[in-house]
């Protein structure tokens, strides 16, 4: 897979790593019972696990139906099921260190991996939770790792209000919690700026989809 992208010049370090969670991750409390985490460059060096990423680790391109018609899905995606070996190392040690830190808060580890990949501005999600598994009616949370071009990360709550923006991308960290997937949806919308490819990682408990 050829894509044009620019290594940031901020994200550079000789070995991808990852920064401490404890003490340095931010809470952002939401309305009827959700919460997102934010940390910005969790991950130091990691345009080193991007350029893994962007290589042949199996994405496939979707379709789906929209009304009367079959339409592509505006992104890339690839699915690691549970004990599915991860195209990094530095991709296991982060689902680790997740676990560790908010293991006894969620009751259970973080067990797969979801990818999409953004290859530049036309790639999108629109508006939507992630609903179809326990979610749907249960507490949960997912852990989304960004890498490469930062990209918005909006959030709203259902049935529309004021939504809030995470600009995420070059190893950025967001935790979504509580009743988030229930009671709020996010999106990554379109953009006409030239910016480069995407990838983000959803770290997710066992029947999360």
């Amino acid at each position: 897979m050829a894509l044009a992208h620019q290594p940031s010049m901020w994200d550079l370090a000789e070995e991808p790593a990852l920064t401490p969670l404890a003490g340095r991750v931010q809470r952002h409390p939401l309305s009827r019972g959700a919460w997102v985490d934010h940390l910005p460059a969790w991950v130091t060096g990691s345009e080193a696990v991007l350029e893994v990423l962007l290589g042949d680790i199996g994405w496939r391109a979707d379709r789906r139906q929209m009304y009367e018609r079959e339409v592509a899905v505006p992104r890339l995606l690839r699915w690691y099921g549970v004990e599915e070996p991860l195209p990094h190392p530095l991709l296991g040690a982060a689902r680790a260190a997740l676990n560790r830190h908010y293991g006894p808060e969620l009751g259970e580890p973080f067990v797969t991996a979801g990818m999409c990949l953004y290859r530049d501005g036309r790639d999108s999600v629109a508006w939507h939770g992630d609903r179809l598994g326990r979610a749907r009616s249960a507490d949960t949370m997912v852990a989304i790792l960004s890498l490469g071009s930062p990209r918005p990360l909006m959030l709203r709550p259902v049935g529309g209000g004021e939504s809030l923006r995470f600009p995420v991308g070059h190893g950025d960290l967001v935790v979504m919690g509580g009743s988030c997937q229930r009671t709020w949806e996010h999106c990554i919308p379109k953009t006409a700026r030239p910016v480069g490819p995407r990838v983000s990682i959803q770290f997710r408990p066992r029947g999360v989809l």
